[in-house]
């Protein structure tokens, strides 16, 4: 892929400011911090708002599942040819421990592409780099 290609596309459009970020990744407080498509990651901040708390006052853990899935999704959209998409076929999620309200980053990765499906990664930490959750998931590449 050249640089050109690379820097096409809906992700890319949001990212570098030509069109307005999705309205899910405002809700999340988004805010990408590295990404290599080369490498195939991402970082991301977030920032867990105190809406989004449980009665516990821990971030609730579909808010830390969609934090995930919006890490592993756009590290694997950053390395496909504009005209692609990949929406999330099934995603695991193992959490590790309670995330407070703050900034949490998550850090993408994708494993493996093949022509129609991929398998990504990611993780999420808090502040302290202690590890709140981890996800996999197959995503399949379609085009727009």
């Amino acid at each position: 892929m050249t640089d050109a290609q690379s820097r096409t596309g809906p992700f890319w459009d949001a990212v570098e400011g030509r069109a307005p970020m999705p309205p899910v990744a405002d809700l999340l407080g988004w805010r990408l911090e590295a990404v290599a498509p080369e490498e195939g990651t991402i970082t991301v901040q977030f920032e867990a708002r105190h809406e989004f708390s449980n009665p516990q006052g821990n971030i609730q853990g579909g808010i830390l599942a969609a934090m995930l899935d919006d890490t592993m999704g756009p590290a694997l959209v950053a390395t496909l040819p504009a005209g692609r998409f990949a929406p999330t076929l099934e995603m695991k999620v193992s959490y590790f421990a309670p995330a407070k309200v703050g900034p949490l980053w998550g850090h993408g990765r994708v494993v493996h592409t093949g022509r129609t499906h991929a398998f990504v990664e990611a993780d999420l930490v808090d502040a302290d780099d202690k590890l709140i959750a981890r996800a996999s998931a197959t995503v399949r590449i379609l085009k727009m």
